[in-house]
């Protein structure tokens, strides 16, 4: 046998579920959805099924709980995915739990073979095959004559010209103990975690045959239109010509006051990503609207992402006159319990709506006290896979970052910081006869010289203006780093 037998790949309608399986389900598989009490396993389920269920792809959904199965249907209804016109022609719901329930697995899988014969189904589910085990507990009969059941059924399972899910509330180690997960095609595990007053949903493809899924966890949310998965963001080893690159100017670009652009070497490279740390009231968010307002005069459009103010917080005339144009989007991302591969998600949406090629996020410490405190945790790791995913993009990017005065060196997230990005720019106050005065000083620009030197600066009705020769001052305390006297 020389020839490649190609996999039909099935798409289950689940938001990012085909990015994280590397393309889409394969068809007729033998697939487990395990994960905790409340974690989804249910509604991401009958997601897919009513996605891919149709008159000539019908689906059983079996239920092997004590609950009947109009209680079930009773909360899965409100679910946009839910299709009334479906249920009972393309997709039909059968319980087993009178069968379970007596402990004869001879009946249950004989009442599941005659379902399949008399349906001939493309999709089967059972739910929930825990259910099983629960009422196996006690007598060594009733363990043997399960796990007997188990076996057959999973023979008859792999027989069937069906694509199949078994869903069950198992522990994350049964798939090191249960022989089931041996045989299973592909396992899917869903799990929630909380921490302090905030809950935090992800996604695993443990294993899944003849696919090159996605590894590590993958956010998700569950909301009316049911289940979203964030796939786990990954920087790609080679451009794969399918995504849509919005056109990136080339050579440098300014960034919207000319003697930071002569501070930087002649403006900034294209694709970077910029840096704009200072204290609180320095004047980020100004130098962040001179940046997106070069953009548009350069006919480029932005997107400008918030994680501290409203938009009607942050919109000054300046910026609010950029959005009125078109040439600037603004993204509200102020929602607590974020995952940074979902704030990409966002950030990725819109800049492919617009064409965009500059992208503000402002600021980076509003940014992780918006994360689920899960998230924070590998906060700097995940801001350098976002910067190198939209460097990808060819997208020119700014963040602005709040810091505390630090006496006598450089504040400790500028040197943390430093890897995840390609220039610095420092903000900071001091204090020189009596009045205090802000200075603007270039820390870096990766692969280019750039100016050492301080320069004052002073905000205005106009925007930033910086002087064009060094800060000389008499009596000077730095509130910045150092003291130069």
């Amino acid at each position: 046998m020389t020839d490649k037998l190609d996999l039909t790949l099935l798409h289950p309608g689940v938001p990012g579920l085909d990015t994280v399986l590397g393309g889409g389900l394969p068809e007729l598989s033998f697939n487990i959805i395990g994960g905790a009490p409340g974690s989804g396993k249910t509604t991401f389920a009958q997601q897919m099924m009513f996605a891919l269920a149709t008159p000539s792809r019908k689906a059983l959904f079996f239920t092997a709980m004590g609950e009947p199965p109009v209680k079930m249907l009773r909360y899965q209804q409100q679910f946009d995915f839910f299709d009334f016109e479906k249920v009972g022609n393309a997709v039909n719901f059968i319980s087993l739990a009178p069968a379970v329930e007596t402990g004869n697995y001879d009946n249950v899988l004989t009442q599941i073979r005659e379902e399949v014969r008399a349906h001939s189904p493309s999709l089967v589910f059972i739910d929930s095959f825990r259910s099983f085990v629960q009422a196996a507990r006690g007598e060594q009969t009733q363990v043997a004559a399960l796990q007997l059941f188990v076996q057959q059924l999973v023979t008859h399972m792999t027989g069937w010209n069906a694509t199949t899910f078994l869903i069950g509330e198992y522990a994350v180690n049964d798939a090191e103990q249960n022989p089931i997960f041996t045989v299973a095609d592909g396992i899917i595990w869903l799990n929630q975690s909380t921490q302090r007053n905030t809950v935090s949903r992800k996604i695993q493809v443990i294993k899944m045959r003849g696919r090159r899924q996605r590894p590590g966890l993958h956010a998700f949310r569950i909301t009316s239109n049911g289940i979203e998965i964030f796939p786990r963001v990954l920087a790609a080893s080679e451009p794969t010509g399918n995504e849509r690159q919005p056109h990136a100017p080339a050579g440098r670009i300014s960034v919207g006051v000319p003697v930071l652009d002569e501070m930087l070497g002649g403006g900034l490279p294209a694709g970077y990503s910029l840096l704009v740390e200072g204290p609180s009231g320095s004047g980020k968010s100004v130098l962040a609207t001179e940046f997106v307002a070069a953009g548009m005069r350069e006919n480029e459009t932005s997107v400008v992402a918030m994680f501290e103010k409203t938009p009607s917080q942050m919109l000054n005339n300046k910026l609010d006159q950029l959005v009125q144009s078109g040439h600037v989007a603004v993204l509200n991302m102020r929602t607590l319990d974020l995952s940074v591969d979902e704030t990409l998600h966002e950030l990725e949406t819109m800049i492919d709506q617009i064409g965009a090629t500059r992208v503000v996020i402002d600021s980076l410490s509003g940014f992780a006290l918006a994360l689920a405190p899960e998230f924070r945790e590998d906060f700097r790791e995940s801001l350098y896979r976002m910067t190198t995913v939209l460097s990808e993009k060819g997208v020119t990017l700014l963040m602005t970052n709040d810091i505390e005065a630090t006496p006598h060196s450089l504040p400790a997230s500028v040197v943390s910081s430093a890897f995840l990005v390609d220039a610095i720019v420092m903000q900071r106050f001091v204090e020189a006869d009596a009045e205090l005065h802000s200075v603007i000083s270039v820390i870096k620009v990766r692969g280019s010289s750039h100016s050492r030197q301080l320069r004052e600066f002073r905000i205005t009705s106009d925007g930033m203006e910086i002087d064009a020769k060094p800060a000389r001052f008499k009596n000077m305390l730095n509130l910045g780093h150092g003291d130069s006297r």
